[in-house]
């Protein structure tokens, strides 16, 4: 699993306990994921349409510094499933999972349309074509 996207945890990140509110979290996520899926699938149209059970392991305070991680788990004939780790930087220690998390590539109708995907790929090993269709 690759995290890439990181966040500091702020004043207004925060909910009433001192501690992330999930809310602010949840969004993240969704957002991490979405770039994910259009990166994954070559198309900017997809949506989010399932999350699984979402498990608060811990909790993060201000200041902190969280990674969110992404990985592709399945490719459907028109959907992708990715499963989600939200970690502290420092500690290590996991905050938040999510088995499932599930996008479908729409058309420009906003139809479920065909992806053709398989597998996960990396910019850096797709043709120039391919690559450039991604961005």
């Amino acid at each position: 699993m690759n995290f890439h996207t990181r966040k500091w945890i702020k004043p207004e990140d925060l909910n009433p306990n001192g501690s992330l509110f999930g809310g602010s979290l949840l969004r993240w996520i969704d957002e991490e994921a979405a770039i994910y899926a259009v990166i994954q699938l070559g198309n900017s149209r997809v949506v989010t349409k399932y999350m699984s059970a979402i498990n608060f392991v811990s909790s993060a305070r201000q200041g902190d510094i969280i990674e969110l991680g992404i990985t592709a788990t399945h490719f459907g004939t028109t959907s992708l499933t990715l499963h989600c780790v939200v970690r502290n930087k420092i500690t290590q220690k996991n905050i938040l999972t999510i088995d499932e998390i599930v996008f479908v590539n729409m058309d420009e109708e906003g139809r479920p349309t065909p992806h053709g995907k398989t597998h996960i790929t990396y910019l850096r090993d797709r043709t120039f074509e391919e690559a450039d269709r991604a961005t």
